[in-house]
């Protein structure tokens, strides 16, 4: 019954504290935060439009510009995810450790997530070296 009371008591100090801490926001810094919000989307759309017209100009053709594009795209993004997986594939091997099922799910998407990031990393060399060395 004490540790019930004792973890009531901390949870309520703990909130407490979270609560003293924080800042209030006034609703012209809202209205600010909001303008800077949307400058910065329009100014990221603006880079992204660019990018591709830079893709389409650099490879001669909007088929293959925007193909450029989404590769590039898909090798920046695939990464930080296919780390996330190996990761989660470890957790799944260290569990694994009683269990041989879940260690081979484990090692299983590690070689999955592994096989995934040497495509999507070398997808777009080889279709630069495609479209601009055979193509011409």
């Amino acid at each position: 019954m004490n540790k019930i009371i004792i973890k009531v008591i901390s949870c309520c100090f703990l909130m407490l504290i979270f609560v003293l801490s924080s800042q209030i926001v006034y609703a012209d810094s809202v209205n600010q935060l909001e303008a800077q919000g949307a400058g910065q989307l329009v100014q990221i759309k603006e880079n992204s439009e660019k990018k591709l017209e830079d893709y389409k100009q650099e490879y001669g053709s909007d088929a293959y510009g925007i193909a450029a594009y989404v590769l590039n795209i898909v090798r920046v993004y695939s990464i930080p995810l296919c780390f996330i997986g190996i990761a989660i594939g470890g957790i799944y091997q260290v569990i694994g450790i009683r269990k041989l099922d879940e260690r081979d799910r484990g090692f299983g998407m590690m070689i999955g997530c592994i096989t995934v990031l040497v495509i999507t990393q070398l997808l777009p060399l080889i279709f630069a070296i495609v479209v601009k060395g055979w193509r011409g």
